[in-house]
């Protein structure tokens, strides 16, 4: 796939900054009309609307903000078009029912046959393709914008060419310009990064060949080492050489680098990591900064091809074999894990040969950064009777109490297993917590649950062991660190 010129990411970041504008600006006024921040229901509500306002208020509970419910709803807005739109030119978005792609011309035919609007009709669809991402029950997507600033977005998405949206970096991008005005505004105001600002200011989408050389040196070493022959070590004469030798389709390994000892004899200059596994079922990869997924997508495409060669699997079969058993991702921000999880399945489903859209094993990322707004008696009351998940949950609230400042350094196996605090690991906790979850049913513990959830997810990838972790690490100067950050 090609990546975007500079004229086209230009284009998308005015694009995008200006949908962030309209599309706040309609949440705003959806939200006052609903009367979500009011103590009282405003009596002009029909039932159906009240029941979506009870649920909104859960959401802001769980946001704290009035504000960052207002960005919450314009994001899930703006991203539910944008998403649909790369389903749409990626011959993607397919029909639940006849199984078949739809065109954005089919779309407004059906939407038009059963009176909805066709970007609620796409999420509909994509809903079937990824429930994870585009979810039916979402309280965000329930609202409805005025119609100026319905036709807005969708005049903003209409304006960008087809042809960004099958580049392999423009879901990347888009995210990056998002922040943008949020970057802008903090770095003007002059405040100390907390938690609240750290995403806008750290959140940088990493290019292609800064991703492609440390996996090159990482992976692409690793399999050099298996690939090539000790007489080919002696015999080439030069790197080159070595590259087209080591390389598959699809993976040139154009980093790479070789060096020679005092008897010409060549080796990977960051080694073969002989300690890795040989078998490449067992290889555990994380990106526990993953943003939008950049890293999680090329190692995707690294492992296939590698898995196809070494295992005989089909182009399709080693898609889902790489992300139910090697590929894992965390994020402070919880929007990011959507884009990181939607890149990691157009991958999938584009990559060649492998079939096209098929339903997918669930996609390996989690938000490490969940902020817990409860207090800890609700919170430890999820457990019920259950004395051990209690003492749990205790500790783990008081692990996760920083979390949207933490993220990823937050080390739940500290207080548990042999020998801690509590001698049982996350493996025995996790699906407690899953059942106890799966059986309530309180309404006024949702947003409770769907934290608990998360962080369940985050802690039991937080508490695994990895041979390979890439990422591009977040940078602040310490100068502009609040305290906390520190």
């Amino acid at each position: 796939m090609t990546t975007l010129s500079k004229s086209d990411r230009n284009a998308l970041d005015k694009a995008v900054q200006k949908a962030r504008d309209i599309s706040e600006e309609g949440a705003r006024k959806a939200l006052i009309s609903l009367g979500v921040s009011d103590e009282k229901k405003p009596e002009h509500l029909s039932d159906e609307q009240a029941e979506l306002r009870r649920r909104i208020r859960v959401v802001l509970r769980r946001l704290g903000t009035e504000e960052e419910l207002i960005r919450s709803v314009a994001y899930e807005q703006w991203h539910r078009m944008l998403f649909a739109r790369f389903l749409i030119e990626n011959d993607l978005l397919i029909h639940p029912e006849h199984q078949v792609s739809v065109s954005f011309e089919d779309l407004v035919e059906l939407a038009h046959d059963e009176q909805v609007d066709p970007w609620e009709l796409a999420a509909r669809y994509a809903s079937d393709m990824l429930p994870g991402i585009f979810k039916q029950d979402d309280p965000l997507l329930k609202i409805t914008y005025a119609p100026e600033d319905r036709n807005a977005l969708r005049d903003i998405l209409a304006q960008i060419p087809g042809d960004t949206f099958r580049t392999s970096d423009a879901l990347g991008w888009t995210y990056q310009f998002w922040q943008t005005k949020k970057k802008d505004e903090v770095n003007k105001s002059g405040v100390k990064i907390g938690a609240a600002e750290l995403p806008s200011q750290t959140q940088l989408f990493t290019e292609p060949y800064m991703v492609h050389f440390l996996l090159d040196n990482s992976l692409g070493a690793w399999w050099a080492g298996k690939r090539l022959k000790e007489e080919d070590l002696k015999t080439a004469t030069s790197e080159e050489e070595l590259r087209q030798k080591a390389s598959l389709p699809g993976v040139p390994l154009t980093y790479l680098r070789f060096v020679q000892d005092e008897n010409g004899v060549w080796t990977p200059a960051s080694g073969t990591f002989s300690e890795w596994p040989d078998q490449l079922s067992e290889l555990k990869m994380l990106d526990p900064c993953c943003g939008s997924g950049h890293f999680l997508v090329a190692t995707l495409l690294m492992l296939v091809p590698m898995r196809m060669e070494m295992e005989g699997l089909s182009a399709g079969k080693a898609v889902d074999a790489v992300l139910s058993e090697n590929l894992h991702g965390l994020e402070i921000d919880e929007r990011c894990v959507e884009i990181a999880a939607f890149a990691l399945a157009l991958a999938a489903w584009t990559y060649p040969d492998a079939g096209g859209y098929h339903p997918l094993p669930d996609m390996p990322v989690a938000c490490s950064g969940l902020a817990i707004t409860s207090k800890k008696e609700e919170w430890v009351a999820l457990a019920g009777d259950n004395q051990d998940l209690a003492f749990a949950l205790d500790l783990l609230y008081d692990e996760f109490a920083q979390a949207p400042v933490l993220g990823s350094l937050i080390d739940p196996m500290r207080r548990f297993g042999e020998g801690k605090i509590i001698p049982i690991t996350w493996d025995q906790i996790a699906p407690m917590l899953d059942k106890v979850l799966a059986t309530k049913r309180d309404e006024e513990r949702e947003g409770i649950g769907v934290v608990a959830h998360g962080l369940a997810r985050a802690a039991g990838m937080l508490a695994g062991r990895y041979h390979l972790i890439a990422t591009n690490v977040p940078y602040l100067v310490r100068l502009k660190q609040h305290e906390g950050i520190k």
